[in-house]
């Protein structure tokens, strides 16, 4: 990689990975058009600038943070089951990684969705993510699982998991922001020790390009959130259905034309 191909991924990195539109997807149409061969410091790397993201949402709601206990105990309920699920089908989820057909579909299928969503949750009536009960948190985390599937979108599936709970659209965002910290936190810290029990070291070259990534990301990842809490409070998910629908169709085409896309 390049610190061309650095800036371009952890930019899409800060912009996708709290919307509802799958980060995946977009990974895979810039390696595929910048030509990034993938390796084990790209597959180390499109994992790790997840941690410049996370700091975004601890700097961004630093005080809802350091509120309470319980708040912590709710977030680790709604964690729980990404533990469960991953620890179960690690094979599967690996097996899915390697077909972008799987992701362009994804994509397709949650923009339909996203296109009805707000039709579908009206009787919202929880305006405070820390307003939610255990039980809730608990049924956001396992809509969280449905993320394992690529191109299915993190945020997406919690997003719309608190909605099916009766939370407002605005604070079922804020609680996948919240989700986000120790899900994808864990989801670096594993992919490090992978990276390492495996014999590969980090040159200085590359952390230095982690560190740009990190950097960028947090940078664009602070906007991206401030950003779509006002956007989605005011119009809702149909612009994001049709995006989905539009990147998912991208994919398809580039595989239907022969382009060999992998997710990196």
């Amino acid at each position: 990689m390049n610190i061309f191909e650095v800036i371009v991924l952890a930019i899409i990195e800060g912009l996708t990975e709290f919307l509802p539109v799958s980060s995946t997807g977009h990974m895979i149409i810039a390696s595929s058009l910048m030509g990034i061969q993938s390796d084990n410091f790209v597959k180390l790397f499109t994992v790790a600038i997840q941690l410049g993201t996370i700091l975004s949402v601890v700097v961004l709601y630093f005080k809802r943070f350091f509120r309470t206990f319980e708040f912590y105990f709710k977030l680790l309920v709604a964690f729980i089951p990404a533990v469960i699920f991953g620890l179960l089908f690690s094979d599967k989820i690996d097996e899915l990684l390697e077909s972008p057909m799987t992701v362009a579909v994804s994509l397709l299928i949650g923009g339909i969705i996203l296109l009805f969503v707000d039709k579908w949750f009206k009787d919202a009536n929880v305006d405070d993510a820390d307003q939610i009960s255990y039980p809730t948190a608990l049924k956001i985390g396992v809509f969280q699982c449905l993320a394992m599937i690529p191109g299915v979108s993190r945020s997406g599936a919690s997003i719309v998991g608190g909605m099916t709970q009766k939370l407002t659209r605005k604070a079922a965002a804020e609680f996948s922001f919240f989700l986000a910290v120790p899900t994808m936190f864990a989801a670096t810290a594993k992919k490090l020790f992978d990276f390492y029990k495996d014999g590969h070291t980090i040159t200085s070259q590359e952390l230095n390009l982690l560190l740009i990534g990190n950097v960028i990301g947090f940078i664009v990842a602070l906007i991206a959130i401030k950003s779509f809490i006002g956007f989605l409070t005011k119009h809702g998910f149909r612009v994001f259905g049709i995006y989905r629908i539009v990147v998912g169709a991208i994919i398809i085409v580039l595989i239907l034309s022969g382009h060999s896309l992998k997710v990196i």
